[in-house]
């Protein structure tokens, strides 16, 4: 079976582990490995309480090479102050001098419970063993997915192969997250690699492509963790020629990037605390751009609408009103809505449509609603999940 994990391209050995910082037991510490040296981008959150991990990868993702990626789960280790800052230094530290490298040759990213001290001891300890068990293989892979979960119920990966001036290039991404997620990196923590040959300017901006079409499409509640961190490293080992300019290549590349982070969204989209089902809001008619990712945006995070995705209710009039409400220009008798390839709304009017038709539409595994603003030219969407009784359960309980 073909490797889908993030060991997949050339280059890149992972490992995980459970080193004592989950109270389940299950794993929580993830360490990735390029010996060759690999050319790094990120994208972080844009909270402005941001974690000490984030505050540490920001810094260290300016360099080239790196080496290696520190992730742990089970501790944010966000509003823990310069005790926090330190333990984030000191887990990188930790890894470079079982790697002998350079401390800021190496990346970090932490999710979980806010304000809470990092068991440094512990979590040293395990990067000991991790470094033991680093691998190449699919399984490897596959740990360091599952060590970078919290309330996910399995893990997201993905995986695209593109041909590059006459080379093979893979990609591959896990990504973790099931709640706090709204735009504005929307990405919890994802890790994609990749064997492409390319610049560093040019990696980096392959990633904030990617991540704004797509991982930044997607809300859950519409909340930005304190640690949203997605890292991109590329070890180069394809072989390809080096992509330096927005050239053919580059743009095959970018295409495939994009494509990797939709499958990643989505994936975290179907697995939303509590979710049982997807749907995609397109926007179009928008005066503007903007206009049309705000009320996509606001219908996609209006609770009344994922209320009735989760109960399969085809309530139009809740979708109509998060239009309206989020401030958008809009011509009120040209407005229209599809669910599904059905319109429930049509030019200002509702339409005599067969409500049972459209309930089981709803109740798919994905759908998509379609808003035509009717007064410009511009579209965009976002994807959104269902509402359900398990989130608030899953929230409630979640520190306790």
């Amino acid at each position: 079976m073909a490797n889908k994990t993030i060991t997949a391209p050339k280059g890149f050995m992972a490992a995980g582990l459970y080193c004592g910082i989950k109270k389940s037991g299950k794993p929580d510490l993830a360490l990735l490995y390029c010996p060759t040296g690999a050319k790094a981008a990120a994208a972080f959150t844009t909270n402005a309480i941001q974690a000490a991990s984030v505050t540490v990868c920001k810094a260290h993702v300016q360099n080239t090479p790196i080496y290696a990626a520190v992730i742990n789960s089970g501790n944010a280790n966000a509003c823990t102050g310069t005790k926090g800052l330190a333990s984030a230094t000191v887990m990188c530290s930790k890894v470079a001098k079982e790697l002998n490298i350079q401390t800021d040759q190496v990346l970090i990213a932490s999710t979980g419970i806010i304000g809470h001290q990092l068991p440094i001891t512990r979590i040293n300890t395990g990067i000991s063993q991790a470094v033991k068990l680093l691998s190449d293989s699919q399984a490897a892979g596959a740990n360091f997915a599952k060590a970078i979960m919290t309330t996910d119920t399995k893990p997201k990966q993905a995986t695209q192969t593109v041909e590059i001036y006459g080379q093979t290039v893979t990609i591959a991404g896990t990504a973790k997250g099931a709640g706090m997620i709204g735009p504005n990196m929307a990405t919890t923590i994802s890790m994609i690699t990749t064997d492409i040959a390319i610049s560093k300017p040019l990696l980096g901006k392959a990633l904030k492509s990617a991540i704004g079409i797509s991982l930044n499409r997607l809300t859950v509640d519409g909340h930005q963790s304190t640690n949203d961190t997605a890292i991109i490293l590329a070890s180069g080992l394809a072989q390809n020629r080096v992509l330096k300019k927005q050239d053919s290549g580059y743009r095959r590349f970018s295409r495939a990037l994009n494509e990797l982070c939709r499958d990643l969204a989505k994936q975290m989209a179907l697995d939303a605390e509590g979710a049982t089902r997807m749907f995609t809001v397109e926007v179009k008619g928008a005066a503007k751009k903007e206009d049309a990712f705000k009320a996509a945006h606001a219908v996609a995070d209006y609770d009344l609408v994922k209320c009735a995705v989760h109960g399969a209710d085809p309530n139009w009039g809740r979708i109509i009103c998060a239009v309206g409400s989020c401030g958008v220009k809009l011509n009120p008798n040209k407005l229209s809505c599809k669910i599904g390839d059905v319109f429930v709304f049509r030019n200002g009017k509702p339409t005599d449509f067969n409500p049972k038709a459209v309930s089981a539409i709803i109740t798919r595994k994905e759908h998509t609603i379609t808003v035509d603003l009717g007064i410009g030219k511009y579209r965009d969407f976002c994807y959104g999940c269902d509402l359900s009784r398990d989130y608030v359960t899953i929230n409630a309980d979640y520190h306790t």
